[in-house]
């Protein structure tokens, strides 16, 4: 029986992966539980599955459920702050870690996992963004096992040769193809751009998101911060990585290969696919998503993005190829731009400016540590901060 500890339980991929666990219980136990201060749903969580210990980032929403555990006479202990949730990816009874806290915050306890030598269900595409070298030389030198959640990622790691060497050249592959569905607005005027809501933002045509993932599907940040993380999972150059749109969401990515073969791994765009796919890996177990009938489909469609529609995705791009701190720069400015456009302080169509403006301001420095990470981190978070009052307050003019 697996131990596994879940960092980011109550969002889209936990609660999903808690689906797919529950299917086998004899085969999964969770350890642990994490997240950020949705204490209502990790209640009903931990009556459920029974954890052991429960981190909260939110001081407040962990002695509110403090109490409702006791209230209830769970025996689950209830802990708060970035240190505790450290310390549970690396406890060393568990052998599992789920690493599906969204953005920056997901950065240490993923790897503390990976430096900890556990099998890491990789959820978490910015902790590649911003520390892809250091983070793959921590999980090879602890002995890590790394496997890619993202339905992209998922698929292209599916159509690989079963022991993946080194460098895409050595195996006979000639680049990776990432798709992407396009998002919300793929056929929206661009001159409609600046009328953009959240709520309009947030309806993804496909999948079903958390708010800041689905936003970034709609900018397609969300397709660039992919492409970033498929150089680093699959130790591809960025010449070796392409993007298509794709807006059925059936063909999840694609393998190009020197003789002329071209591998893709399909399926209905549920995340329960690659979350039993890394749960059971080597083997496969049920996931509970509905096979997939191509003759429902009947037509399956691929063009290329336009970069006046995704200047996201172009930046994203233009990060890879710089290298150094300028992913984690462009993943900060974003994760600003995006909770400002939420709590509506941004336009939408302001999102990628503010990524811009701060990958200009700021030149890349060499990534030598986490440390120097953080602080292109924080500089590009500070930036991104002004960029979007000066914005605010230019509009208003």
């Amino acid at each position: 029986m697996q131990e596994l500890c879940i960092l980011g339980s109550t969002g889209s991929i936990g609660k999903n992966t808690l689906d797919v666990v529950a299917r086998h219980p004899g085969r999964y136990r969770v350890r642990s539980l994490v997240a950020g201060k949705n204490d209502a749903l990790m209640l009903a969580q931990i009556s459920q599955f029974n954890p052991d210990q429960v981190v909260m980032a939110d001081e407040t929403a962990a002695k509110r459920l403090r109490l409702a555990v006791q209230a209830k006479g769970l025996r689950a202990e209830i802990l708060w702050g970035t240190e505790h949730i450290v310390a549970v990816a690396e406890d060393p009874a568990v052998d599992t870690v789920m690493a599906a806290v969204v953005g920056a915050a997901g950065l240490l306890p993923t790897l503390a996992a990976v430096k900890a030598g556990k099998k890491v269900l990789l959820a978490n595409k910015e902790v590649l963004v911003m520390t892809g070298e250091l983070f793959m030389s921590a999980a090879n030198a602890a002995g890590a096992t790394l496997l890619p959640i993202d339905s992209e990622h998922n698929a292209i790691f599916q159509c690989m040769p079963p022991h993946f060497s080194k460098g895409l050249n050595t195996i006979g592959v000639r680049r990776v193809v990432l798709t992407a569905s396009g998002g919300p607005f793929r056929e929206t005027p661009l001159g409609k751009f600046a009328e953009i809501t959240p709520a309009q933002a947030c309806v993804h045509p496909n999948w079903s998101m958390g708010q800041k993932i689905s936003i970034d599907s709609a900018t397609m940040m969300n397709k660039g911060l992919e492409f970033i993380e498929a150089c680093w999972l699959f130790d591809a150059r960025p010449d070796q990585v392409d993007v298509v749109i794709h807006p059925q969401s059936i063909v999840h990515s694609m393998v190009d290969y020197v003789d002329g073969s071209v591998l893709a791994q399909l399926g209905n765009p549920d995340m329960r696919t690659p979350i039993a796919h890394g749960l059971a890996w080597p083997e496969r177990i049920a996931s509970g998503v509905t096979p997939l009938s191509l003759s429902t489909i009947a037509c399956l469609d691929f063009y290329e993005p336009d970069m006046r529609r995704y200047h996201c995705l172009k930046l994203a791009m233009e990060a890879a190829r710089a290298g150094g701190t300028a992913p984690a720069a462009l993943n900060a400015a974003n994760e600003q731009a995006v909770a400002a456009f939420l709590c509506h302080q941004l336009r939408f169509d302001h999102i990628s400016r503010v990524v811009d403006e701060v990958l200009q301001a700021l030149e890349s420095q060499a990534a030598a540590s986490v440390e120097h990470v953080l602080d292109a981190d924080r500089q590009a978070r500070c930036l991104a901060k002004q960029c979007i009052i000066k914005l605010k307050n230019d509009s208003m003019s």
